[in-house]
């Protein structure tokens, strides 16, 4: 094409020489020669695009051969990523973005002794059957230091049927623990009281301890001793209604285990005492006396067909013959010895 337009001017130059020489019309022929040099330019431009680029509308395909973008997967993160180790970094326990608790009270506290009754985890608080009668409800928390004997535990180790001593404060309204003592080794003591009900085949007793206001469960087996007066007896003497003095180990699981029942006294029973009255309270009729024997305190009721000496008061030395009846001593017969010279 732009040879061709290179002839054209050759030509029309030629021609223009001819016109000026055959007097053809000046103006006229300019006018042409304008029209032709920018047709000329028209088609060098049109040529300087490359041959090798095609029409944008060819590169648009309708046919099944059309280049689809592939699908773009992220790449797997891997244990040891920089993106792991940044949210290893920023990993917080939720326990350290709860508030710090405040500090106990300084306050007097408390010494409560008695059993668990009910232990409600959920609501961090127990039921303490408390020694000589009542109960309280008594809250804990983690401020609540648990020991068992000089070694601290933690309440994990609280179990029903335990005995605890807790020093306790008063928060408010409601009692606190700010300690709680558990028994240093299995061995817990001796307990005393009057057998309720005893299953010798099942190797169950259940006792009312005079300490405690809910009835005790202790279990027997093969290993457990039975005396009476100091002498063996087979387990088949002890009878509901006896009073005995237990040695019990705990096993920790609110039963305890009897290494050795002594049989103090079984119904119908008849006893001597002699030794000093400590109380009296003649309302209801009962009578302590301190023995001079063994020199334990034993709680005596007196007779109440019969009135008691007028001489009778604290202090006084007696002696005293009494039937172990219904689970108590009663006092059959009483007199006031003589104060000595």
């Amino acid at each position: 094409m732009l040879f061709r337009s290179s002839s054209l001017i050759r030509e029309l130059t030629k021609g223009a020489g001819s016109a000026s020489k055959n007097t053809v019309n000046g103006p006229s022929l300019a006018r042409h020669l304008k029209l032709a040099l920018a047709a000329s330019v028209i088609a060098a431009a049109a040529f300087a695009q490359s041959p090798s680029d095609p029409p944008a509308s060819s590169v648009v395909s309708t046919g099944t051969d059309a280049v689809k973008p592939a699908a773009v997967k992220p790449a797997p993160v891997k244990a040891n990523d920089s993106v792991a180790k940044d949210s290893d970094a920023i990993a917080v326990d939720p326990a350290s973005l709860l508030p710090d608790l405040p500090p106990v009270p300084r306050a007097n506290a408390t010494l409560i002794g008695g059993t668990i009754g009910r232990l409600d985890r959920v609501r961090d608080q127990l039921t303490v059957n408390v020694f000589g009668g009542g109960r309280a409800t008594i809250l804990f928390d983690p401020r609540t230091k648990v020991y068992r004997g000089s070694k601290e535990v933690t309440t994990a180790d609280l179990r029903q049927g335990e005995r605890v001593y807790l020093d306790t404060i008063l928060d408010g309204s409601t009692v606190f623990a700010r300690a709680i003592r558990l028994s240093g080794s299995k061995a817990v003591g001796e307990s005393q009281g009057v057998v309720l009900k005893y299953r010798q085949d099942h190797g169950e007793l259940m006792l009312r301890d005079g300490i405690s206001p809910q009835p005790v469960r202790i279990r027997t087996n093969r290993a457990t001793t039975f005396l009476q007066n100091n002498h063996a007896v087979n387990a088949s003497t002890l009878q509901a209604g006896s009073l005995i003095s237990v040695t019990f180990s705990s096993e920790g699981s609110g039963r305890d285990l009897a290494k050795e029942i002594s049989i103090l006294a079984l119904p119908g029973s008849r006893f001597t005492f002699s030794g000093q009255v400590l109380h009296i309270d003649l309302r209801s009729g009962l009578l302590v006396l301190n023995s001079a024997t063994d020199h334990k305190t034993y709680e005596i009721y007196l007779d109440p067909s019969r009135p008691p000496d007028d001489n009778l008061h604290t202090g006084s030395n007696v002696t005293v013959v009494a039937n172990f009846e219904n689970s108590r001593y009663v006092a059959r017969e009483l007199a006031i010895n003589p104060a000595p010279r």
